[in-house]
């Protein structure tokens, strides 16, 4: 009689662990709010009351629209012309000549203009980071993964730990997404993505509303917009990563260890 030995991942050793810690830290402290505070000198209560009511009102749509466009330029890219990560000296004098232009001649009206385009960059350094983890983009599910990004970057220290913790929103989103064939994703996707994005657009939008902003100003806000997903994007597709070569429960496992640490120390505070 033969025993058929089933294969077990390894465990995570001291570079995973240290991988996943990091991957950790950027999921779960979201820290754009305070980057866009420092960046403008201004506290956050402050900023988000600075959005005039009509331009609330039409950011839902105006944030759906730029993630439709997004998605429809990544999935007309040829797969075989990888993005690049931009180098940081082209983003300041990049997002500087985008901020100063739309904010010059229309305002914040010009930035929600502009913001298909500034979405569709962003989205094109979501798709360099994860095919530098490893991810295949001429898979068409690993576009929908690089849009996920935009929700799991819009959550912030107020939400319910329990109902959009990194890996509860994950699943929310994963089953969003069931139906989509090919190419094709659900409007019902982009909604839920939309749902979470519009608070980070609606925080740089009010930003670029502090008085006296200047060019040089409105790019470190971009800049600093763009760095946070990048961030989350390297957390997210990171753990992919390491599911793929020790499993997804072990690699959760080990997540929410960290995550109970964390709670443990916030407690005792």
């Amino acid at each position: 009689m033969s025993l058929t030995v089933s294969a077990t991942p390894p465990p995570l050793g001291p570079r995973a662990a240290a991988e996943l810690r990091a991957a950790f830290e950027a999921l779960e402290n979201p820290s754009l709010a305070a980057r866009l505070s420092a960046t403008v000198g201004t506290p956050i209560e402050a900023l988000t009351a600075r959005l005039p009511g009509p331009l609330q009102g039409g950011l839902q749509g105006a944030v759906r629209a730029a993630l439709t466009t997004a998605m429809g330029a990544a999935l007309r890219s040829s797969p075989a012309a990888k993005p690049s990560i931009l180098p940081s000296s082209w983003l300041h004098r990049g997002l500087a000549a985008a901020t100063g232009a739309a904010g010059g001649a229309f305002g914040l009206a010009g930035t929600l203009v502009e913001l298909p385009v500034s979405t569709t960059v962003l989205l094109r350094q979501i798709a360099a980071i994860a095919a530098e983890e490893g991810e295949d983009l001429s898979r068409p599910e690993i576009a929908a993964e690089c849009l996920k990004i935009f929700a799991l970057g819009g959550r912030g220290k107020s939400d319910d730990a329990a109902e959009s913790g990194y890996f509860a929103l994950r699943i929310a989103l994963a089953e969003a997404l069931k139906g989509s064939i090919g190419a094709s994703i659900l409007p019902g996707f982009i909604a839920a993505i939309a749902a979470r994005f519009v608070g980070p657009v609606g925080l740089k939008l009010s930003a670029q509303a502090a008085p006296l902003i200047g060019a040089a100003a409105g790019a470190a806000i971009n800049l600093a917009f763009l760095e946070h997903f990048r961030g989350v994007a390297r957390g997210h597709f990171t753990l992919r990563r390491l599911e793929r070569v020790y499993g997804a429960a072990p690699v959760r496992a080990a997540y929410e260890k960290l995550a109970a640490t964390r709670d443990v120390a916030f407690s005792k505070v």
